[in-house]
């Protein structure tokens, strides 16, 4: 089989990013295509257990660059044992978030800067998705959209922190006009669903013209 495809789906907290990977899921599942679904951090058992650390809303005296090396340990070995070989299979990966998250939260949210994409550039390996879909939407609003009390250790940060990660998600979406697509994401479900699946219509037929 050739080369599969690799998609990522970014955005802040309660932009609605999990219902658009079910109607990406869908899309793809409506054209015989075999999908692999999985998300950031985890994706695997070590990912997984990485993941816990993390998000645990109990750690609070983190270290941040503790964190932005967890995150991509967590990565690493997600492209190693997931990504990578299932694109190589010639299947569809989609991924609930990835590297651009990192580098918004840690680059920008944390004020770490550049050394978060140095960092990662070992963590990925060169394996980068083909199109990434970034959920624009102004924080604050997708923060109300979460109930407090199930809140993870990241999004119980101050709205400055918030603001911080999205402006560093405007400024990746400029750097990377052909890889990251923004969507406007305070639209209604039906609205941004029928804009993804007109870019992704836009991918497959990309891919069908350079076969």
């Amino acid at each position: 089989m050739g080369k599969g495809l690799f998609i990522s789906i970014e955005g802040p907290d309660g932009s609605g990013k999990s219902t658009q990977i079910e109607n990406i899921k869908r899309f793809f599942a409506e054209k015989n295509m075999e999908i692999v679904f999985t998300r950031e951090p985890g994706g695997t058992a070590i990912g997984e257990k990485i993941r816990e650390l993390i998000l645990d809303r109990t750690y609070t005296e983190m270290d941040s660059m503790t964190e932005t090396l967890l995150y991509a340990a967590a990565r690493a070995q997600h492209v190693a044992q997931v990504i990578r070989p299932a694109i190589e299979a010639g299947k569809i990966v989609i991924c609930d978030r990835f590297v651009d998250s990192s580098i918004a939260y840690q680059g920008y949210g944390r004020k770490l800067g550049s050394s978060v994409e140095e960092i990662n550039k070992f963590a990925v390996d060169g394996c980068m998705p083909d199109v990434t879909f970034l959920m624009k939407l102004d924080p604050r609003v997708g923060r109300g959209r979460i109930d407090e009390k199930v809140q993870d250790r990241l999004e119980m940060e101050k709205d400055a922190f918030h603001l911080a990660v999205f402006e560093g998600y405007l400024e990746l979406e400029k750097q990377y006009p052909d890889r990251i697509l923004g969507i406007d994401a305070s639209r209604t479900i039906d609205q941004i669903k029928l804009d993804i699946y007109e870019k992704l219509e836009a991918l497959l037929k990309d891919g069908a013209d350079e076969a």
